[in-house]
């Protein structure tokens, strides 16, 4: 299962969220472990949707880089 996950480099951390899946963001000491803190929280909340009923659909988000003259 792949997730586009956004990760923003604040001014003493990283941090990153998952479009597909709202309230679903970390933050981290660096982009390495804001990754690992990503693939850890997905688990988790797919596992809470499931517990819950709900379902989600995988792969809503597209990204794309916008380049302006």
């Amino acid at each position: 299962m792949k997730f586009s996950v956004i990760i923003e480099k604040g001014e003493n951390s990283y941090g990153g969220y998952v479009p597909d899946l709202p309230g679903c963001a970390v933050v981290g000491e660096t982009e390495e472990e804001t990754l690992q803190l990503l693939r850890e929280a997905i688990e988790m909340h797919l596992e809470a949707l499931k517990e819950d009923g709900k379902e989600f659909v995988i792969g809503k988000s597209v990204i794309r880089e916008l380049e302006l003259a």
